[in-house]
């Protein structure tokens, strides 16, 4: 039910800005909202049509790449050794290269998981030909605890300021390279995750000016980190009382002053940038969150759909415990998103039902539908967020195929393609380019 309520939009509110039109520094993009303003990429392809390269990834991955001016970044993570088959838990047995057997990839309870040894591995590519330029092995090891069959131990997505790459591999740590691949340090000591279920980490770190915001929600004591993004020192870490929660920090303003915005099961919540300490926070999500907030004109949207259904549309200047206030300007328990993100453009809030191919369109400002669960057709299963570029909407499935929708309060279908394997990762629209990182390759697409 929408429960919008009266009161204007507060101004003043502007989104930390990461990277310049152009590139694609964060997998939500310049924006954080999951748009680029200035690309034009094609809306048509096929696994031949308008592909200018694919490259051939070794291991698994689902962190999304990012791209600087002619680099293109992406992270996996590689066995190095066979495993046995009779496994369980999380993990499916790997062989070395990243292949993994075809129906092993169901749990069979009571037997401890047996994971392969990997090498946790950043990619440098080049925009133009898709030549590998260089490629680091941050970490080896054995993780400690198994994940999601249809999950990997690479699913953070990297970040660039535009001279650093900083890439997160959970447990095993976070690494500073310069653009040309030289480490330049590492924090290998922030602890080990528990997460729910074994279901493996992922959320992604976000650069805010000189900091590195590093989420650490798990089954132990959950953190929030701020790092110094020159030396990896810590400049502030906040205790969270959240257990295993999937999404990525986003940096707002409000009054002249920054925030760092949360999802929870918990609770909702803003942090000051500069102190870490809680600014207000608002209950009523779902179980194990994974989608990352919005935020534009005044509001900052928030939702989460396993085992219930939950989304607001909040304003950042309230202080304390908001619930129930009007500084929750809408709210919906409807039709909400699981694992992808909500896709904030042009005053429209898109998501999709839970993990399904179900999409809706809310004015962003009153929470009113423009349209709700409208089947996507050709898509069914849902990891990638949506992305917006050039006046269009691209929603890609894990079946690798992606439907282009045009960005507008009608649901129009103008496009089905497919690249013709998995696709976990959100797409990166730069320029006149989409880069789409699959199961076994990534795909650079341009018109030709």
């Amino acid at each position: 039910m929408l429960r919008p309520l009266l009161g204007c939009l507060l101004g003043g509110l502007l989104l930390a800005a990461n990277a310049t039109a152009g590139n694609w520094a964060h997998w939500r993009g310049p924006t954080g909202n999951g748009v680029a303003v200035d690309a034009q990429p094609p809306i048509r392809w096929s696994e031949t049509e308008n592909v200018k390269w694919r490259l051939a990834i070794p291991g698994r991955g689902s962190g999304s790449p990012v791209v600087w001016e002619d680099r293109v970044f992406v992270v996996t993570a590689v066995p190095t050794e066979v495993v046995p088959t009779e496994v369980s838990g999380g993990q499916a047995p790997a062989r070395p290269g990243g292949a993994v057997p075809r129906g092993q990839r169901r749990r069979r309870a009571g037997r401890a998981p047996a994971l392969a040894k990997l090498q946790f591995k950043v990619l440098c590519v080049n925009r133009q030909n898709g030549e590998l330029l260089w490629e680091r092995t941050a970490a080896e090891a054995t993780p400690h605890q198994g994940t999601h069959s249809t999950n990997g131990f690479a699913s953070a997505s990297p970040c660039t300021d535009g001279k650093h790459l900083f890439a997160h591999f959970g447990s095993r740590g976070l690494y500073c390279y310069t653009l040309d691949g030289e480490l330049k340090w590492k924090r290998d000591d922030l602890g080990q995750m528990n997460t729910r279920n074994s279901f493996g980490e992922g959320s992604s770190p976000t650069l805010a000016g000189d900091k590195i915001l590093v989420p650490w929600d798990h089954e132990g004591q959950s953190y929030l980190f701020a790092l110094d993004k020159r030396d990896g020192s810590t400049i502030w870490k906040t205790a969270r009382d959240e257990p295993t929660c999937w999404a990525t920090p986003l940096v707002i303003e409000s009054k002249g002053k920054k925030q760092v915005i949360m999802n929870g099961e918990t609770c909702v919540r803003a942090y000051d940038l500069e102190t870490g300490s809680e600014l207000w926070r608002c209950a009523g999500q779902t179980s194990r969150p994974a989608a990352s907030p919005a935020a534009a004109d005044g509001l900052v949207f928030v939702g989460s759909g396993f085992r219930g259904y939950f989304m607001a549309a909040f304003r950042p200047d309230g202080r304390g415990d908001i619930e129930g206030s009007d500084h929750v300007a809408w709210s919906l328990d409807r039709d909400t998103p699981d694992i992808a993100s909500p896709l904030l453009s042009q005053g429209r809030l898109y998501f999709y039902k839970e993990k399904t191919g179900v999409f809706s369109c809310l004015d962003a400002a009153t929470g009113k539908p423009h349209y709700l669960a409208q089947r996507v057709p050709g898509l069914s299963r849902i990891y990638a967020s949506p992305v917006a570029a050039g006046g269009y909407l691209f929603l890609t499935g894990r079946s690798g195929t992606t439907v282009v929708l045009e960005d507008g309060p009608k649901f129009n279908v103008v496009a089905t393609n497919s690249v013709g394997e998995t696709v976990d990762a959100t797409p990166a629209p730069v320029d006149n380019q989409l880069f789409i990182r699959g199961e076994r390759h990534l795909f650079c697409i341009e018109a030709q």
